[in-house]
Order: C-alpha cells, then sequence, then structure tokens
C-alpha cells in the first residue's frame, strides 16, 4: 500500500505528490485550511483521494473547533465546508464527500442528548470509514475490470488514476495490478500528461514500485504506436461522469478515446460509484478547472514560453459515451446505453441498502 494519506493524531499526513518520483517526503496539514491548500496546490490529487481529504479535513477543523455547544460547532462546519468545496470544481467526489460529512453532522446532532463531543467524535469516525470504503472498493472495481484487459499486450493509461489517486490500490490502475495478479502478462503505457506530468512522474513511479514493466510516452506518441499493434486496451480513471456516460478526465483523455476508437481499441473507464453524477445530464454541464498560466509556462522554475504569450490550461476535458467501452465501478461493470445502465445500477443500491 502506497500511503497516499492518513490520519494521525497530530494531523492528515499526506504524501507529497509534487515532489515524486525523485523525493518521496511528507506533508503535515495540521488544519482544515491546510487540507485545503493541499487539495489546491495538488500535493494530493485524484478524484477518490481528494474526496476523503475533504472529509478528513473536515474531520481535523470539527477536532479543532474552539465550540462547546452544537449549534456553534454547526456554524464553525459550515464555513470549513465552504472553504473545501471552493478547493477543485470539477472533481464530483469532493462534493460527494462535503454532503456525506454533512448528513452524518445532521443525523449525529439530532440524537438525543447529542453534545460537542459526540459530533467531533462521530465526523471523525466516519472520514475514517470513507477510507478504509475507498481501499475496499478500488480491489473490487479491480476484480470486476481484470477480464476486460488482454491475457497479454500493451495497455495504454492516461494520467494517473492509482494508488497515488486513492486511498491505495487505484481505480484504472488496480484494474491493472488486478490483472497483472491474476496473470495477465501487460506492458503498460503512460502518457507524460502534459502539463502536470502525472503519467511521467507518478504513474510510472508507482508502477515500477510494484514491478509491473512500464514505458513512459510523450502525450503526442499515442496514436502512432495504436498503429502499430502496441495497444490493445486503454483504461482511464474519471473525475465526473455524467448520467449519460460522458466522462470528465485529465485533459488529453478525449483525444486518446478518439484514437482508439479510430484503431479498433476498447477505451475503459474505472471510476468509483461516488464518482457517478446523475444529478449532472450531460458532460456538458460539468465545470472545468482552469488552472495557473504557469503550470505550462515554466517547468521545474524554468520558463519554457516566451513573455506575454497566451495559454490555455484547462485541466480537465470531457469525452463522450460514445468513446466509452465500459465503465468500471466497485458496483459492477456498465455497458451502453450509460443513460439506462447508470440509473438501473443505482436503483439495483438504493434497493439493497
Amino acid at each position: 500500500m502506497i500511503p497516499t494519506l492518513e490520519w494521525t493524531p497530530e494531523g492528515v499526513r499526506f504524501l507529497d505528490q509534487t515532489r515524486l518520483p525523485l523525493e518521496e517526503s511528507y506533508v503535515l496539514a495540521t488544519s482544515y485550511q491546510q487540507v485545503a491548500d493541499v487539495i489546491v496546490t495538488m500535493v494530493v490529487r485524484g478524484a477518490p483521494a481528494i474526496g476523503v481529504s475533504a472529509a478528513m479535513g473536515l474531520a481535523l477543523g470539527i477536532k479543532d473547533s474552539p465550540a462547546t455547544t452544537v449549534p456553534a460547532l454547526n456554524a464553525d462546519f459550515q464555513t470549513m465546508c465552504q472553504t473545501m468545496a471552493a478547493t477543485r470544481p470539477t472533481a464530483v467526489n469532493l462534493f460527494w464527500a462535503i454532503e456525506r460529512m454533512k448528513n452524518r453532522f445532521a443525523q449525529l446532532a439530532s440524537r438525543t442528548g447529542a453534545t460537542s463531543a459526540s459530533v467531533r467524535t462521530g465526523l471523525i469516525a466516519e472520514a475514517q470509514r470513507m477510507y478504509d470504503e475507498d481501499i475496499e472498493a478500488c480491489r473490487r472495481m479491480g476484480a470486476h475490470g481484470a477480464s476486460l484487459l488482454p491475457a497479454s499486450g500493451g495497455v495504454l493509461t492516461h494520467c494517473n488514476a492509482g494508488a497515488l489517486a486513492t486511498c491505495g490500490y487505484g481505480t484504472a490502475l488496480g484494474v491493472i495490478r488486478s490483472a497483472v495478479e491474476q496473470g495477465h502478462q501487460l506492458h503498460v503505457y503512460a502518457d507524460e500528461t502534459r502539463p502536470f506530468l502525472q503519467g511521467a512522474r507518478l504513474t510510472a513511479w508507482e508502477l515500477m514500485h510494484d514491478g509491473i514493466p512500464t514505458t513512459v510516452l510523450c502525450d503526442n506518441m499515442a496514436g502512432s504506436l495504436m498503429r502499430r499493434g502496441r495497444i490493445q486496451a486503454v483504461i482511464v480513471g474519471a473525475d465526473r461522469i455524467a448520467a449519460n456516460g460522458d466522462v470528465a478526465n485529465k485533459i488529453g483523455t478525449y483525444q486518446v478515446a478518439i484514437l482508439a476508437k479510430e484503431h479498433g481499441i476498447p477505451f475503459f473507464v474505472a471510476a468509483p460509484w461516488s464518482t457517478i453524477d446523475l444529478k449532472t445530464p450531460t458532460g456538458d454541464a460539468i465545470p472545468i478547472e482552469q488552472r495557473a498560466e504557469t503550470e505550462v509556462t515554466h517547468h521545474a522554475g524554468k520558463q519554457l514560453t516566451p513573455h506575454g504569450v497566451g495559454i490555455e490550461n484547462p485541466a480537465f476535458d470531457v469525452t463522450p459515451a460514445k468513446y466509452v467501452t465500459a465503465i468500471i465501478t466497485e458496483r459492477g461493470v456498465l455497458r451502453p446505453p450509460y443513460s439506462d445502465s447508470l440509473h438501473e445500477l443505482e436503483a439495483a443500491g438504493v434497493a439493497s441498502r
């Protein structure tokens, strides 16, 4: 298990992903504001990890609040939720986690004899429960999706949807891990994923950590390798999946999906159910985060572009559902039409509760 984040008595401890792959160091966030900053600066990243980080940040804020009554604690809590919600707009897991913590606060506060201490204890336990659930969901996802990957051959992935993007094991890389554990002979091709290089820095680091053969590609090489028969499947993660199956993922995913379609290569998306957003009808309604120009203009402190040139830096793009072969979740594998299969699986989940 790669220790992406961890609740400790002192605060929330994060593996600093901005310093990988050459330096393995950790950041200790001792306030909810510091957790929010860790999310914004991408010390921690990946939709599932962002969600659990936000929950732990709220639990940390509640733990340290000076409020002595439940109403006063609730006032503090609402402020904390607003701060956390402003960190990164695209990953729906963030808002799912905040809403879950809000619901848990309301449940705890409504109990007979509820105190600020009992609410604090309950919210800390809820955040830790979400951490455990994320790891278990990733393992189930891997078990569901492994058979979709080839028995041998090349698998392309974009960005990092591995242990580093979750609380452990990973979504897309979790499926790859599970397939390898079952005996599949896979070679992973990791797109660099510019401009933040999550593929080159993070995916390559964690797959090599596990001994899985890995080759890093510049983002503009994928089509060439597909044409030469080097890629048998593509698998990526997601930050939000709309009700019709449109997928928001790291910028560059859309063009990979088009290339895969052109070459007859299956394109899989692996994501926990918390990434499904049935309230958003299509990908056109998904907010796309715009990040700082300096992520494009500079690398490792060195300027790469002319002064004054225009810069576009959207963090995500949307891949239409028609390019997605299957969506892999901890509840099972979904096939088109996703407007039907997503709602059917949601209904089945509600009925089983």
